[in-house]
């Protein structure tokens, strides 16, 4: 790596150093996509479990459709944000993590806490795994997993050239094709005696490693921020646009067309495993997702806008947006309640998504700006 080259790095990977605009604007906007989801789901996931009931007509799971495929990359760029900012690592092992324990661990905790306390889960399991009532809170230990493996693999980071990387992020997408070769492996050789799961490439029921799992989920996306932060060239707009309305429509067809057209008959009760099987489309870690990840990226990266409304609302909402994200469970709930007897499924996927939003930042800022322990609950 040229000098020139690492000092641009550790200047934008310094907390001190100049901000990294598009980023900010990043966090804003998948901030607001993470809360549609939300308010989206409970017309596909609610009910009481162990059972689902889903929406009352086509049209509905036409709206559900086109929600999700929008939304979806929401996740994925928190994570390719993250690694485009730390990844490779620009400090010592041990103050990358205090830095970390700091700023995701501690808040994780507080909020765990406060959503077993609220709504009565059990204190015991906490020890084990995040609480029901918080759901969404899963992202934290998939990020942290993604922290522990960048210092093992930042001196690799920093000498890959791109067209190993480039190999290396074309293996992973062959693994986001994963979900639809375990359901043709299923319809072409599936054996119930043998189990629900289809197996692929070396898993079987005692072993989940299989050949790809090092290569395959949430590293991809890991792996895409360290590329579009070493390698990926400065387009114009009209060439990003080229570039990223076909990726876009490819993703959007394939999550959007996966889910609508495995939505079952309305009304209806199912278990609700079949409404988890229904998401295959719209994983985190499927084709789709990731190719309309790219797009969303490839077009956020070309926002500079860095004026009064930049400094006066996106970055205090930047700042406070994992906070958000920790919180807005609480807020989106009752929201959801209250807006959903007076509109229609849209209007009420968004309303209460905007409220939703408006309500998590403001709360979410304030907490930062109490003195000594506000970052530590709201990070």
């Amino acid at each position: 790596m040229v000098a020139s080259e690492r000092n641009v790095i550790m200047n934008i990977g310094d907390a001190t150093g100049d901000r990294v605009v598009f980023l900010d604007w990043l966090r804003v906007l998948a901030c607001f996509m993470v809360m549609t989801i939300h308010a989206a789901e409970p017309f596909y996931l609610g009910g009481e479990a162990p059972n689902v009931t889903f929406i009352a007509n086509r049209l509905d799971a036409v709206w559900i459709s086109v929600v999700e495929s929008v939304c979806r990359v929401c996740v994925p760029l928190f994570v390719m944000a993250s690694s485009y900012l730390l990844f490779p690592l620009k400090k010592p092992t041990g103050e990358f993590f205090r830095r970390r324990l700091l700023r995701i661990v501690i808040p994780f905790v507080v909020w765990d806490c406060a959503y077993i306390w609220w709504f009565g889960d059990s204190w015991g399991k906490s020890c084990f795994n995040f609480p029901d009532a918080g759901g969404h809170l899963w992202f934290v230990p998939m990020l942290l997993g993604l922290y522990l493996l960048m210092p093992l693999l930042s001196p690799w980071a920093e000498k890959v050239r791109e067209r190993e990387l480039r190999g290396w992020l074309i293996l992973w997408l062959m693994t986001t094709t994963f979900p639809y070769l375990r359901r043709l492996w299923s319809s072409l050789y599936g054996d119930p005696s043998f189990g629900a799961v289809p197996y692929l490439y070396g898993e079987c029921p005692w072993n989940m490693f299989g050949m790809f799992h090092y290569v395959s989920g949430f590293v991809g996306y890991m792996l895409l921020g360290l590329w579009f932060r070493r390698f990926a060239p400065e387009l114009s707009w009209r060439r990003t646009l080229a570039v990223a309305v076909p990726l876009w429509l490819v993703g959007a067809a394939v999550m959007g067309g996966g889910f609508y057209f495995r939505i079952p008959d309305f009304p209806c009760v199912k278990p609700y495993a079949f409404a988890v099987d229904l998401e295959m489309s719209i994983e985190y870690c499927s084709f789709g997702v990731a190719v309309a990840t790219i797009a969303a990226f490839l077009m956020i990266r070309k926002i500079k806008w860095n004026g009064a409304f930049y400094r006066l609302i996106v970055r205090p909402i930047s700042e406070a947006s994992y906070g958000m994200y920790l919180l807005h469970m609480f807020v989106l709930l009752a929201v959801f309640d209250a807006v959903r007897p007076h509109c229609g499924t849209l209007a009420t996927i968004f309303a209460t998504a905007a409220v939703s939003y408006v309500l998590a930042s403001v709360v979410s800022v304030l907490i930062r700006r109490i003195p000594f322990v506000g970052r530590c609950i709201s990070g």
